[in-house]
């Protein structure tokens, strides 16, 4: 049997086993197919993140026809297929390549029979039987804090987000509305554009120009909570990948970018340059950076739970384990980052979480500890009255706007220094 097959198959089945074997994260993972055409690479994340998201399904599908489940990597060709096959894929072009990719490895050919005749009897079942699953749930260690948190039915609600995935959420550095209609994209009430079905993201008109950027509409929302910065010295704190710092430069502010990683601010540095605006960038620790500033954006490191509908990959890499460092972590920040508020300056916190713990609790200690802090209430274009939490910040989650395509988990919160 020929050994030929679609590149974006094979090595979509290369990221599964770098995510569900070797606990890569999907981004890091991708940084192996850099030898596939542009078109290839997209279809092979497409591939492997629809097959993550749907893998609870696939094993379901699965399970009848093996007695026992193969090894890694034939396993993550059958569910491959499985999910292909089940969504519409054409059924001979998915089984022949399966079959081929397992062909074409040592350890894996003596298994492509057994391929073949599993994905055979799926191909005429799976897309009927797939229609009837249950929506895929979080891994035990996150739905239960979740369910503990928000209730059963809203997470069942965050779990359907994660399932449906993602649109192409961007900001635009001027004149949002025209950008919009350049793109074909809807204005979102926030002052986002989301485009539903982007394609390739670097042949979109306006990209080469630098009229915009990729950045989801929760993780748009820190910024905009820090008001008018027109003039304002405004430090952002772990910047990277630098859409907040492009945010803060638009709005006229003296940005100063900081980040621990240097390849990190090169990624900031090159959006700077493609979009022509202009920021200090400063690689160092967060929590050793000195000065004085009239706002401070601390968008903390997170276990980024909130980001599943567009990291399918975050729930297989077993993160439950680390996040009390996280907590640590974000409260040894916060408590620094005060300090670098001027009097009567400005603190956004922010952290891509849906865990209290990662959000509301930090302000609720900070508060406490510190009475020349207020709480402000959140004010920017497009707050819904059901977004702001109890505590008085802003409480985002994925199951907001799923009449638009949702949006990320975020907890935020404005401070002001008296």
């Amino acid at each position: 049997m020929s050994n030929r097959y679609s590149p974006a198959r094979k090595a979509a089945v290369d990221l599964l086993g770098l995510v569900l074997n070797d606990a890569k994260r999907l981004g890091e993972a991708a940084s192996k197919l850099n030898e596939l055409a542009p078109a290839d690479r997209a279809a092979a994340l497409r591939l492997a993140a629809d097959t993550l998201r749907g893998l609870e399904r696939a094993d379901r599908l699965l399970k009848p026809h093996l007695r026992k489940a193969p090894a890694g990597r034939v396993m993550n060709i059958l569910r491959l297929g499985a999910v292909e096959l089940a969504t519409g894929g054409a059924a001979h072009g998915v089984v022949n390549d399966c079959v081929n990719i397992a062909a074409a490895g040592k350890r894996t050919a003596g298994m492509r029979g057994l391929i073949n005749a599993v994905l055979r009897k799926l191909a005429a079942e799976a897309p009927e039987k797939w229609q009837v699953l249950r929506v895929p749930r979080l891994p035990k260690w996150l739905r239960g804090p979740l369910v503990d948190a928000w209730g059963s039915d809203a997470v069942t609600a965050m779990e359907a987000a994660h399932f449906s995935g993602a649109p192409l959420d961007i900001s635009a550095k001027h004149d949002p509305a025209a950008v919009a209609e350049a793109l074909g994209g809807t204005l979102l009430p926030t002052g986002t554009i989301r485009l539903m079905d982007a394609g390739q993201v670097t042949a979109l008109p306006g990209f080469e120009a630098g009229d915009w950027w990729v950045q989801d509409a929760a993780a748009a929302m820190p910024a905009r909570l820090l008001g008018d910065v027109r003039g304002q010295s405004v430090l952002d704190l772990c910047a990277a990948p630098g859409g907040k710092t492009l945010q803060l430069a638009a709005a006229g502010a003296e940005v100063t970018a900081l980040d621990l990683s240097a390849a990190r601010l090169a990624r900031v540095e090159e959006n700077l340059s493609r979009t022509g605006l202009r920021a200090k960038l400063v690689e160092g620790d967060a929590l050793e950076h000195s000065g004085q500033y009239d706002a401070v954006l601390l968008d903390a490191p997170c276990s980024a739970t909130g980001t599943i509908r567009r990291h399918p990959d975050l729930p297989h890499i077993q993160l439950g384990e680390k996040i009390g460092a996280l907590i640590e972590l974000q409260a040894a920040m916060l408590a620094h980052a005060i300090t670098l508020v001027k009097p009567g300056g400005r603190l956004v916190f922010a952290t891509c979480s849906l865990l209290p713990d990662e959000g509301e609790c930090h302000i609720e200690d900070m508060l406490a500890v510190h009475p020349e802090l207020a709480l402000l209430k959140p004010e920017s274009a497009g707050i819904e009255a059901t977004w702001l939490a109890p505590d008085g910040g802003l409480r985002l989650r994925p199951d907001y706007w799923s009449d638009k395509g949702g949006m990320d988990g975020f907890y935020m919160a404005a401070l002001q220094k008296a």
